[in-house]
């Protein structure tokens, strides 16, 4: 297995109180470009990208694939980097991650954007893990071909319309990156049979920090209803703001909403 690369592995940008970012399955700590300035006028941020994730450190050759050893590789990243409590905020696989980092006792604050882990019936849980599938496959067909096409906007904006809804005003590099990323992720198989066997985000107890669950009105990938009030139930006492305007990945849409969603309640949190 090769180096990871250390521009992909994680990134620290800002002091104050700390806040860690979790991006979504098959991403890297990149998916928060947009809001990590506005991030890190207020805190120490810390972003690393994911256990098995493109550029992320090497795994074990035995490593499971699954949520929890995902779980216990960050927490033992978050004793590296000397963080035992922090504002913890996750897109998507990371809001999940956070919401169960939580209940492990890592959190002074969560912040969850359309977390993964929550759905109706096991239709609505096949229907998403044939999306992740079907994505990857048209990615590794396309290949090369892809490149001239991500110059026109409407092209790019019809590519990512399953997480952004502008994703014309994305540049075709970091397009690109994206689907480098995707294609680089190394435990896609692995967490994605087990995802497709779980349960998702168990039913917990009610918190001693605050949460917010803010889900992406235009969000195509969970949409609200069929994924998000599921989960919503299993997590007692969170807060559940929609986020208008945006998909999926909202820093994508609208940094500044994202900055603000997120700062108000860890902002709050340091006040209490």
């Amino acid at each position: 297995m090769t180096a990871p690369d250390p521009g992909l592995s994680v990134h620290r940008a800002g002091s104050g109180p700390p806040l860690v970012l979790l991006h979504g399955f098959t991403g890297s700590w990149r998916a928060w470009r947009p809001v990590i300035d506005g991030l890190a006028a207020h805190h120490a941020v810390f972003a690393p990208t994911l256990p098995g994730h493109h550029g992320s450190a090497p795994l074990a050759d035995d490593f499971p694939g699954t949520v929890e050893a995902m779980l216990d590789l960050l927490e033992a990243q978050l004793d590296a980097e000397g963080i035992d409590r922090a504002h913890l905020v996750g897109n998507s696989l990371g809001g999940w991650l956070a919401l169960e980092l939580g209940r492990r006792g890592r959190a002074l604050s969560v912040v969850a954007l359309s977390p993964a882990g929550g759905w109706s019936s096991p239709r609505d849980l096949h229907r998403v893990v044939r999306l992740m599938r079907g994505g990857r496959l048209a990615m590794e067909r396309l290949g090369p071909r892809l490149g001239p096409l991500l110059r026109r906007p409407r092209f790019r904006k019809l590519l990512l319309r399953s997480v952004a809804e502008h994703g014309d005003r994305i540049p075709p590099g970091e397009v690109q990156e994206l689907l480098d990323e995707a294609l680089g992720c190394l435990v896609f198989d692995d967490l994605l049979r087990f995802i497709a066997g779980s349960d998702g985000l168990a039913a917990g107890a009610a918190s001693d920090y605050p949460i917010r669950i803010a889900w992406s009105g235009n969000d195509r990938t969970i949409p609200l209803e069929r994924y998000g009030r599921p989960l919503v139930a299993n997590v007692p006492g969170a807060e559940l703001v929609v986020l208008p305007g945006v998909g999926h990945v909202p820093m994508f849409d609208d940094p500044a909403l994202v900055v603000r969603t997120i700062l108000e309640v860890s902002t709050a949190a340091q006040v209490a």
